[in-house]
């Protein structure tokens, strides 16, 4: 099974903004298309010049019930809809398109947007990207003191794009917002020169749209080197749910299975972290089969997700899904809150219902399944949890805490903000109490 014909995945690897034309000159083609209305199909066009679009047949034919489009959840998290944009800014780029605009002011626009919508995050290319012999190393971060995060230049693509995907800019072939890198004895010389780091994360786009030698390249740098405190090799991944075939009929999938057997024999442990954001990604023959495949090589999944405006803001939804990963022998990982960029304003939660939901799903499973944590933002200083709402002298505040800093003395530190009902994000909150700044401010 391959990818749909009108969707050619080599045309990424060639020109990222080429492909992205192609794409929105070819989605018509998709049978089911043809169920929307003319209005939903513009909106799609609209909003996939400003956001990545990508799809491929294995979503389109066996995760999105097309009886229930447009509401959906598998149909939302891939196809870009209408108000992922803000009125004003879809209306810029309907008016363009309407009156068949010059390309290049089409272009322009659309990249103009782009940059009023956060790009790049909490510090992703000022503040996490390392130095190494007095220079910035371009396709990596080191936020945290023990992991490395890597984004090999062939993985930066994905087998099909998530609307909400705090990554987007990495698909739009603009050089000055993507991290990429295909020097192996660059990561491998910056490990061996530090030696607090025990994890490396491969990361991306996908790590799994690469073919398994060039992955084995990367991981060999690692394998081969002298570097016995790297202990755990990490890859971020899409693949279970958007192609579980990587694993199972791919021209090189046993060639990939031995690479990970590799990995394994290394002594080295080896976790698939995976993306599921909803239960019906979990449910198909191919990623059933796809799960238990790998799980007898050796490697461990476990599995994250952001909490989802109108995917999977229901406790339901993650309650059923921690079961079913727990089930197939999958670790549940991380409940996320939608990060501060691209489409939030459609995605995002408001912090108080994120750990109602939280709290309802996790009383509704067995302790197999409470390892997971949440719910959490990935925020500039480090990843925050949200514990709680307390009242503390008559006045509603959040408890939250570190589960990991950029200073490791803020990990497992309770603090305390405002009540906020709407806030979506650490920037919306205020320190409690009277004070002025939370710790991890001053500090």
């Amino acid at each position: 099974m391959g990818h749909l014909n009108y969707l050619p995945n080599y045309l990424y690897s060639i020109a990222p903004r080429k492909y992205m034309a192609y794409m929105l000159h070819n989605f018509k083609k998709i049978p089911q298309i043809q169920t929307l209305s003319p209005e939903q199909i513009f909106a799609i066009e609209v909003v996939a010049h400003i956001l990545p679009f990508k799809t491929n047949n294995y979503v389109v034919e066996q995760l999105i019930d097309w009886n229930n489009v447009p509401d959906d959840p598998m149909f939302i998290l891939n196809f870009p809809q209408k108000n992922m944009l803000s009125p004003e800014h879809f209306d810029r780029m309907a008016g363009l398109i309407s009156e068949n605009a010059d390309p290049v002011v089409i272009r322009d626009t659309a990249h103009e947007i782009r940059m009023e919508l956060n790009p790049q995050p909490d510090g992703q290319m000022e503040r996490n990207r390392p130095i190494h012999k007095g220079k910035p190393i371009r396709g990596m971060q080191h936020k945290y003191r023990e992991t490395v995060l890597f984004f090999p230049s062939q993985g930066q693509t994905c087998h099909a794009y998530c609307t909400f995907c705090f990554r987007w800019p990495q698909f739009l072939g603009i050089d000055e917002l993507r991290f990429a890198m295909k020097e192996a004895d660059v990561l491998q010389d910056y490990l061996s020169a530090h030696q607090e780091v025990t994890d490396v994360l491969f990361t991306g786009g996908d790590p799994m749209v690469m073919k398994a030698d060039t992955l084995s390249v990367y991981l060999d740098a690692i394998l081969d080197g002298d570097l016995p405190h790297v202990k755990n090799i990490r890859i971020g991944t899409k693949a279970l749910s958007y192609w579980p075939y990587r694993f199972l009929s791919d021209g090189d999938a046993d060639t990939l299975m031995a690479v990970f057997r590799k990995v394994i024999r290394s002594g080295r442990h080896l976790a698939l972290m995976a993306h599921f954001n909803h239960p019906h990604e979990l449910q198909t023959e191919a990623a059933e089969k796809a799960i238990h495949r790998l799980r007898q090589v050796g490697v461990e999944i476990r599995c994250q997700s952001p909490l989802l405006a109108h995917i999977n803001d229901d406790p339901d939804v993650w309650s059923a899904m921690w079961k079913e990963q727990v089930r197939q022998g999958c670790i549940p990982y991380y409940m996320f809150i939608a990060r501060d960029t691209g489409a939030q304003h459609y995605f995002g939660v408001p912090l108080h219902r994120a750990w109602k939901i939280y709290r309802q799903a996790y009383q509704k499973v067995s302790g197999l399944s409470r390892t997971v944590r949440g719910p959490a933002m990935s925020a500039d200083p480090g990843k925050i949890q949200i514990l709680g709402v307390n009242e503390v002298d008559g006045r509603k505040v959040f408890a939250l805490r570190f589960l990991q800093g950029r200073k490791k003395d803020w990990v497992c530190r309770p603090f305390y903000a405002e009540y906020n009902e709407n806030a979506l994000w650490l920037d919306d909150l205020t320190p409690a109490f009277g004070k002025e700044a939370f710790f991890f401010e001053a500090s």
